[in-house]
């Protein structure tokens, strides 16, 4: 991969082969993970899904809103729950990226997921 992904980016990434609930298929994800920590090729992101009404009371889901920017087509959630670290063969191509205020709102749902505070 020519180009690694960037904290903060929005990314196509393929998630097979799972088991269980764990989230599946090729879709996007927002990379969290620092760009300067670590020696593997590994980044940890957070997997898109689609926004259902339901998730507005969950702590876990971040809403985002699909924009130029972001790349995204469709109304979504980030669902920190879902948290993972994959490797960088993983990642398809890169469709966007998120604002800070967002990306702070992505890391405290993930800070509530492994009850930091």
């Amino acid at each position: 991969m020519t180009n690694s992904p960037k904290r903060g980016e929005v990314w196509f990434v393929d998630f097979n082969p799972t088991k269980g609930k764990e989230i599946h298929k090729i879709r996007p994800a927002v990379v969290i993970s620092s760009d300067y920590i670590g020696k593997l090729p590994l980044k940890l992101v957070i997997p898109i899904t689609e926004w259902q009404e339901a998730f507005k009371e969950n702590i876990w889901h971040v809403q985002l809103i699909p924009s130029a920017e972001n790349g995204l087509k469709k109304a979504s959630a980030v669902d920190a729950l879902q948290t993972r670290s994959v490797d960088v063969l993983r990642f398809k191509n890169k469709i966007g990226s998120i604002k800070d205020v967002q990306l702070l709102d992505i890391l405290q749902a993930l800070a509530a997921v492994v009850e930091l505070a």
